[in-house]
């Protein structure tokens, strides 16, 4: 008996639709939740610290490093283009507006996603299989308070400060291959970055840092807490929670672009 394939087309959409969309309410409730039990006492300021360090200080290294190579790539990538023209004392400015608005905090993003956002999973996916979990709600201690709250608050307020720093870092790599490699006269490297420079670029660039670093932490530690089958799940969450992440940096960076450049 031969299958339509209109009919085919509509199952396979069907069942897409049916396994997306109770994920869909299961996240947006653990959202919900790890905000409640943000707003609610006892405040664990300790995990907090720890969570910081471990976010921000242990990821610094990482974003120098990006930052100062794609500051330089991007400066001869510009140069390059640029002399074309002969308005090669424009790179300074155009790198500093693409660092600060789009670089800084997709390139941080994905550096967290992929060291601090598998870390979360793995570690709440590796105590939801032994039961600590469990044992932490048997003695009365929320478990998404205790594990999860602290992680998305430390990466919240760490993002924008790595963004920050990879700014800084990415501008400076830029301005030494720029005067030192590509011979631009290095009094008019970032001479006319004021007449395209704007405090809300800056600006804009911090809240995606935040707001990406809010996304990354409830990917990562939501599926921590959806480990199902050992050590087998642990893997599976840790993987997800990094590729979730990765892609939804991207994804909602568009939309974060569109609204915030007609708000700033």
């Amino acid at each position: 008996m031969s299958v339509n394939p209109v009919t085919a087309g509509f199952s396979s959409l069907g069942r897409v639709v049916l396994d997306v969309t109770p994920a869909l309410g299961r996240i947006t409730l653990y959202m919900v939740h790890s905000f409640l039990w943000f707003l609610r006492p006892p405040f664990r300021w300790r995990l907090f610290t720890k969570e910081i360090v471990f976010v921000g200080n242990k990821s610094l290294f990482i974003v120098a490093l990006t930052a100062s190579f794609s500051g330089m790539v991007f400066a001869f990538q510009i140069y390059s283009g640029f002399t074309a023209f002969s308005v090669d004392s424009f790179v300074g400015p155009i790198v500093a507006i693409a660092v600060t608005k789009e670089l800084a905090p997709v390139f941080c993003g994905l550096v967290v996603a992929g060291r601090c956002g598998a870390a979360m999973a793995a570690q709440i996916g590796s105590m939801k299989v032994t039961e600590q979990v469990d044992a932490l709600e048997v003695m009365g201690v929320n478990s998404i308070q205790y594990l999860a709250v602290p992680k998305i608050f430390a990466t919240v307020v760490s993002m924008p400060m790595l963004a920050g720093i990879y700014m800084l870092i990415a501008n400076v790599g830029s301005y030494v291959v720029g005067t030192k490699i590509l011979g631009i006269d290095a009094s008019q490297y970032f001479a006319k970055a004021s007449d395209f420079m704007k405090l809300t670029m800056i600006a804009e660039g911090l809240i995606k840092a935040a707001v990406f670093g809010y996304i990354i932490s409830i990917v990562g530690t939501y599926q921590g807490f959806a480990v199902r089958g050992g050590a087998e799940g642990v893997g599976k969450g840790t993987n997800l929670a990094v590729v979730w992440g990765m892609i939804l940096v991207l994804v909602i960076d568009f939309f974060l672009t569109a609204v915030l450049t007609k708000i700033l």
